[in-house]
């Protein structure tokens, strides 16, 4: 719980968790079971806000666990809200919306982007693939006007310039593994479409083949001359303070 400035843990993957200035905890993308982190899904007592960029389940991870004790609003790409009606003991606390779309729960304001990856996954119960909607990126808006851009999983794509020149984000949380979604390359071209003057890498480290490092995002954004920008590299489970 925070209280009068802005937390960001990460916990390793794309499991971030914020801490506004109003003190309310957001949680984006909680796979708290992923194996560089140090904090189980049970003992995740606290979500006002939970967010899901897409349904693989190295995303969604723990959410209906941690949903079901926590009772967060739920904003949610329509799909996705649609398979909550159905599964989720707590459906009303979902909401629907999709790409462009900005609406504002417990204070905070939350804005639905693109991102360009997959979002199918197996549903071992029916034998059959599951479809969660489209992926997606978000940026929230906390109480004090700090914005932050968590991109899902992703590839770098043009309309990140409208992304920054729209939402104007003051930190962009960039994955930058590589394999199944940009690398650290591709993440210093994002930083600069964004024009943001911080980022947090997130989806590295978590296995092999996802090898990029924030090293390797320092060097290229380096080549691009975006020495200023300010990389926040925490281990899983620290936190950076703004």
């Amino acid at each position: 719980m925070n209280s009068g400035g802005t937390t960001i843990t990460w916990y390793g993957h794309a499991c971030v968790e914020l801490g506004t200035p109003g003190g309310k905890v957001v949680l984006i993308d909680p796979w708290f079971a992923n194996p560089r982190s140090p904090k189980s899904p049970d003992a995740v007592d606290v979500c006002d806000v939970m967010l899901v960029t897409h349904g693989h389940s190295d995303h969604f991870g723990n959410a209906l666990p941690i949903a079901s004790r926590t009772r967060p609003r739920w904003p949610a790409i329509h799909e996705l809200q649609l398979w909550l009606g159905s599964v989720y003991s707590a459906p009303d606390d979902c909401v629907g919306f999709n790409k462009g779309g900005t609406m504002e729960t417990n204070g905070i304001k939350v804005t639905m982007t693109s991102a360009d990856h997959s979002a199918g996954d197996w549903d071992n119960a029916s034998g059959a693939p599951r479809y969660l909607g489209e992926p997606a990126g978000f940026v929230v808006e906390l109480e004090d006007g700090t914005r932050i851009y968590h991109a899902g999983d992703t590839n770098v794509f043009g309309d990140m310039r409208l992304i920054g020149e729209l939402y104007r984000p003051d930190l962009a949380m960039l994955p930058i593994g590589g394999h199944y979604t940009m690398g650290p390359r591709e993440a210093a071209l994002a930083v600069e479409l964004l024009g943001v003057r911080e980022v947090m890498p997130i989806h590295y480290g978590t296995f092999p083949i996802l090898a990029g490092t924030p090293d390797q995002l320092r060097n290229e954004l380096a080549e691009r001359g975006l020495r200023d920008v300010e990389v926040h590299a925490p281990e899983p489970g620290e936190t950076v303070t703004r």
